[in-house]
């Protein structure tokens, strides 16, 4: 994040587009799900699906599962903290908050990891990163209200949202110090694979959904697309897009996920977009530009 960015071409900022439409949408085909199953069936349904989507392509380039348990460790701790932790906590924030909402805390992302990372010893708090934090953190407190007012279900939704955040910020920590080197298709079906075995037994000890209706044939075509494209084909295009741009030009994503969670939910769930939410998403924005450098670098040529 410290490097300058690289340029992007055509290509580049067809598949990031692509990439933000796929995450965006999965907010939205969750916002569909929770309204009928439990949360944490939902991302066991959404990690579950997705692994047996991506075990033929897996399979295709010729990796091979770990052959032990120490081999396993790298990808159960990868699965619990950037699937199982930030799902959970995303899912259940939707039941409590809206699809555009949930969407613009997941941004903070890179601020979290920033923090994450800074506290850790693994990366300099630079001016331009310290300001971007701040402005995150001016974000969400725009996105609560500066006026005090404090709803509940909105205010327990945006600290589950920021849970989940958090925990990706320790992802990124635990895939630096355990992952490096490991091709990006097989960390991803293996952490996958990790975050289904730990979501089968959660989901039968707290929520047993074979003792519920079955869902709507919506539901399930949510449930569908959600591992397909939100889940599977996006880590596909997320990968293309790192070895191609860079990390630099990934992290933009996120300034682009919440245009298309808010339109989806406008427009199929009737949810409101507030002024506040869209200002809290602009001030978050500029934050992840100031720790992407590009702010800084765009005053630097002038």
């Amino acid at each position: 994040m410290s490097q300058q960015p690289q340029a992007m071409n055509r290509t580049g900022w067809g598949l990031l587009l692509l990439l933000s439409v796929l995450w965006g949408s999965s907010f939205f085909f969750a916002g569909v799900s929770v309204k009928e199953l439990p949360p944490l069936t939902v991302v066991l349904v959404r990690v579950g699906l997705a692994v047996c989507m991506l075990l033929p392509v897996f399979w295709y380039y010729g990796y091979k599962l770990p052959a032990t348990f120490k081999d396993w460790v790298p990808f159960i701790g990868m699965g619990l903290l950037n699937n199982v932790l930030p799902f959970g906590l995303l899912f259940n924030a939707q039941t409590q908050i809206t699809v555009g909402l949930v969407s613009i805390i997941n941004a903070m992302t890179p601020l979290f990891t920033v923090v994450v990372m800074t506290a850790f010893g693994e990366e300099k708090l630079t001016l331009n990163r310290f300001i971007g934090v701040f402005l995150g953190i001016v974000g969400v407190a725009e996105l609560q209200g500066f006026d005090g007012s404090m709803d509940g279900a909105q205010t327990f939704g945006i600290l589950l949202g920021l849970g989940a955040t958090l925990s990706y910020g320790f992802s990124a920590l635990w895939a630096r110090r355990h992952l490096t080197g490991v091709p990006p298709l097989k960390s991803a079906t293996c952490q996958l694979m990790c975050s289904t075995v730990i979501m089968i037994v959660v989901v039968s000890i707290f929520e047993q959904p074979w003792t519920l209706d079955p869902p709507s044939g919506k539901v399930w075509l949510s449930l569908i697309c959600m591992a397909l494209f939100g889940t599977a084909i996006a880590y596909i295009v997320f990968f293309k897009i790192l070895v191609s741009s860079g990390a630099s030009n990934v992290m933009l994503v996120t300034l682009l996920i919440p245009i298309t969670a808010m339109m989806l939910g406008y427009a199929f769930l009737d949810e409101v977009i507030q002024v506040q939410e869209i200002f809290g998403a602009l001030v978050i924005a500029c934050g992840l530009l100031f720790i992407d450098g590009r702010i800084l670098k765009w005053f630097t040529r002038k």
